[in-house]
């Protein structure tokens, strides 16, 4: 058994490889037992558009069903859509379990499952415990003939949608959207007709070898396409998604906001009917984006991830949450999970009021600072989280000639807080790498701090 598969917020391995046959259906069965134990009797399952998902549920419900759990289909969806069915979209059948299939924005081989318990998501500790459960699980797999009832979350998802959407009928400018051949069409290009949003859609057509580019919006080099057709026809905003449609990034011609940034668009809009909204952000996010947020409501840092993400938003209750890479989760008229199309409509909603250049002017008035992309320092899952703790002691007898540190945040990694800017340091919870990024308020400090951190790490 490759427990490697067991990640930090959901199960992701290659098909065959570590996904088997035997992996897969003992999964399922496990997961069954937990959803029994909630004194609940189903589960939905859907899957996105990797050419092995169709094979993997077949292998996941069999698992399911020889749990004594009733299994649901939802058929190829978003992942939204799975996390929706937990809420208003199974509500029919009592369903507050769901699994989605999906290697969300990995290479063509990956696949996995996300899984939500109870209306919660199952991760972590959970999600190792399972693990280590199935390396001793004495079982055989067991094909069943058991008549599986459809579920049509998909259209429950869109009648939502196109109801709490309705002040964008006729909307004033056109769009183009990038689904990169994931299955963010298959939710969104209904609810675009029906309000009647005239749009362009790249690469909708769901592929799971994703012959166009790779289905990632927080990469630039994968956001080319849209770029260009957004300037060849002068439309004047832009909206790409990740494979499974819960990452967005949104384009005006001139700015590509990051993660933070929709945050505080988000947040000034949402203060407008709450007073002092909680707003959370993760470890990677702009000093800014807590200072802009702090002065109309309370911004909270938090861990990286959006199973943390969900976790602490419902128990802060907060209105909304955000992640550097375009997960965005609302709590706000919403149900608190990370949704890339339902962002979208809220983002086209910004534009109701305000013109593209507008938007554009908020973001450039905000401070000026100077930040690195994500960095990324390879290492191996046995030495990454030993190196974060070796960077603290070392930062504990720092040398004279270190930048001056007012404090240390170690929710996540380690946040260095130097006079000028702060540099960040973590494990990734997916990958062997040490994700780094920094932050300055000059060209010259953002220099120094990046060199005196990144040599503390590789002397």
């Amino acid at each position: 058994m490759d427990m490697s598969i067991f990640r930090e917020y959901d199960i992701r391995g290659i098909y065959e490889q570590n996904l088997t046959q035997e992996c897969v259906f003992k999964i399922g069965y496990l997961l069954g037992k937990r959803v029994l134990a909630t004194n609940e009797q189903s589960v939905a399952i859907g899957y996105d558009a990797r050419t092995h998902s169709p094979i993997l549920y077949q292998w996941l419900k069999d698992g399911f069903i020889a749990s004594g759990v009733r299994v649901y289909f939802m058929g190829m969806i978003p992942t939204p859509v799975a996390y929706f069915a937990t809420f208003e979209g199974g509500i029919q059948y009592g369903i507050k379990s769901s699994v989605m299939i999906t290697g969300s924005h990995n290479p063509p081989q990956y696949n996995g499952f996300k899984i939500t318990i109870s209306q919660k998501p199952f991760y972590g500790a959970q999600i190792q415990a399972l693990g280590k459960e199935l390396a001793t699980l004495d079982i055989a797999y067991c094909a069943s003939d058991v008549k599986i009832t459809e579920l049509n979350a998909l259209e429950n998802y869109q009648k939502f949608c196109i109801k709490h959407f309705e002040k964008l009928v006729n909307f004033p400018y056109e769009v183009v959207l990038d689904y990169g051949n994931g299955v963010g069409a298959i939710g969104l290009e209904h609810i675009l007709e029906a309000l009647n949003i005239r749009h362009t859609s790249l690469f909708a057509t769901p592929d799971g070898t994703f012959p166009n580019h790779h289905p990632d919006p927080s990469e630039e080099k994968n956001l080319q396409d849209i770029k260009n057709h957004m300037s060849a026809h002068n439309i004047p905003i832009g909206i790409a998604f990740d494979g499974d449609a819960d990452r967005v990034a949104l384009m005006t011609p001139n700015h590509n906001y990051k993660g933070d940034e929709m945050a505080i668009l988000f947040a000034r809009d949402i203060a407008k009917s709450i007073k002092n909204p909680i707003v959370i952000g993760e470890v990677k996010c702009s000093q800014i984006m807590y200072d802009e947020i702090n002065k109309i409501g309370q911004a909270v840092m938090y861990k990286t991830g959006h199973s943390n993400l969900k976790t602490k938003l419902k128990e802060l209750n907060a209105h909304l949450a955000a992640e550097m890479s375009g997960h965005l989760f609302f709590n706000d008229r919403y149900f608190g999970y990370d949704d890339a199309l339902y962002a979208a409509l809220r983002a086209l909603l910004l534009f109701v009021d305000s013109t593209p250049q507008q938007i554009e002017a908020t973001i450039a008035g905000l401070p000026r600072l100077y930040a690195t992309n994500e960095g990324k320092i390879a290492t191996s899952e046995e030495r990454k989280f030993a190196q974060i703790q070796e960077l603290k002691d070392k930062l504990m007898r720092a040398p004279k000639d270190f930048p001056h540190i007012k404090e240390i945040i170690d929710i996540d990694g380690v946040r260095i807080i130097f006079d000028e800017g702060w540099a960040l340091v973590r494990a990734s919870n997916t990958t062997p790498v040490l994700v780094t990024r920094f932050e300055a308020t000059s060209e010259e400090a953002l220099a120094l701090y990046q060199k005196k951190v990144l040599e503390m790490i590789q002397p």
